[in-house]
């Protein structure tokens, strides 16, 4: 555990983010109001699904690797660098709020997590990471195409 001490504390520190996002998209799921609300609805709730995985992923890593994944809503407020939704926003801060989350965590892991997990020669999680930098990206594509159709 302790040549993977600073790669696991960066993978709860995303845990963490991903447990905030999670939250904040059921919210805009069932706040969403507008001439959008059943393509945001649906957009939000397919959104909050795949992270569900993700999150149970990068937990069960962060095990495999010797870790102890954060495990409590007080942990993860205290280490997310996503801020909560904190009223009910619009539908276009909604998507701006969202792709502006989406592009701290890919910074992070791109610019963080990967490469300590290259340092710890961890293949397994570079891979877990890269495929989740994926669906993040498509997502930001996604939002901001929308955006453009405002």
């Amino acid at each position: 555990m302790q040549e993977n001490k600073k790669l696991v504390q960066l993978l709860n520190h995303e845990l963490s983010n991903i447990a905030v996002l999670y939250i904040k998209l059921h919210r805009y799921h069932w706040y969403v109001k507008g001439s959008e609300f059943f393509t945001l609805h649906e957009v939000f709730e397919a959104h909050y699904t795949e992270l569900a995985k993700d999150f149970d992923e990068l937990a069960e890593r962060i095990l495999a690797i010797g870790g102890k994944p954060f495990a409590t809503m007080e942990k993860y407020l205290e280490t997310t660098s996503i801020k909560e939704a904190e009223a009910d926003d619009e539908e276009a801060e909604i998507v701006r709020h969202l792709s502006k989350d989406y592009r701290q965590v890919i910074k992070e892991i791109r610019e963080k997590v990967i490469p300590e997990a290259g340092n710890a020669n961890d293949l397994p999680t570079e891979d877990l990471l890269i495929g989740m930098l994926t669906k993040l990206e498509k997502y930001v594509w996604m939002l901001e195409a929308y955006q453009k159709s405002k």
